[in-house]
């Protein structure tokens, strides 16, 4: 009898060092999983201006979202998506600028407030940031240009969506807006706007001249000089 109590001791005994052993293995087995892409975060606030608040955050792979809204709004960040060639170009600035580790960028003299900029870098457990209002520095200026551009490509976006929905006879102004963004090269990727331009040019609900000009301009968009 005794013999027995002391195998079942054994035995229990080895149940628990099992266990033990599997509690520490898997916290390790799941710290080792790995991290998410890696982030890029453009936020610019600018009271009083429109928009008030921006913030864009692009993933390595291209996915993103974006939130664009005046400063009193509750946030409502919205999914979207870039080539994986605009992505990459933009994680390339960044890298020149070691991913805003210790950057300085801003001028830090008085000029007008042309509304406070910050660039983040996430990566797993690191996290850097760094703000400015005004930089001369080259990558950091072509780094804003770049989400300032994706943020008037969403607008311009949106609000074609809005016009053809609810407005149709402010489509036309629309359109204007959107190529004198394109004229200027604002937008980073106007073939976004592919698919609601050629809708509008098919649509004869639309006035003539809305419908011509969003024609013309798709076919500059695919043809581009």
């Amino acid at each position: 009898m005794i013999g027995k109590l002391r195998l079942t001791q054994k035995r229990f005994l080895a149940s628990c060092v099992v266990l033990f052993a599997a509690a520490v293995i898997l916290p390790v087995h799941l710290a080792a999983a790995p991290n998410a892409p890696a982030t890029i975060t453009f936020r610019k606030v600018f009271k009083s201006s429109y928009p008030e608040f921006t913030e864009i955050k692009i993933g390595e792979n291209g996915t993103g979202t974006f939130d664009i809204r005046a400063l009193d709004d509750a946030p409502s960040p919205q999914a979207f998506q870039v080539s994986q060639g605009l992505a990459q170009e933009i994680f390339q600035l960044a890298a020149k600028l070691h991913d805003f580790q210790g950057a300085s960028l801003d001028v830090h003299r008085r000029i007008a407030n042309l509304g406070q900029k910050t660039f983040v870098y996430e990566n797993g457990s690191e996290k850097y940031e760094v703000s400015f209002n005004y930089t001369l520095d080259e990558a950091a200026a072509k780094l804003a240009n770049i989400f300032e551009g994706l943020s008037r490509q969403e607008l311009d976006l949106s609000d074609l969506q809005r016009t053809m929905r609810y407005d149709h006879l402010g489509v036309n102004d629309v359109v204007r807006q959107i190529e004198s963004d394109y004229n200027d090269k604002l937008l980073p990727e106007p073939d976004r706007l592919l698919p609601l331009l050629d809708r509008l040019a098919a649509d004869n609900t639309f006035v003539d001249v809305a419908r011509q000009r969003a024609r013309s301009l798709a076919t500059r968009i695919r043809r581009p000089r």
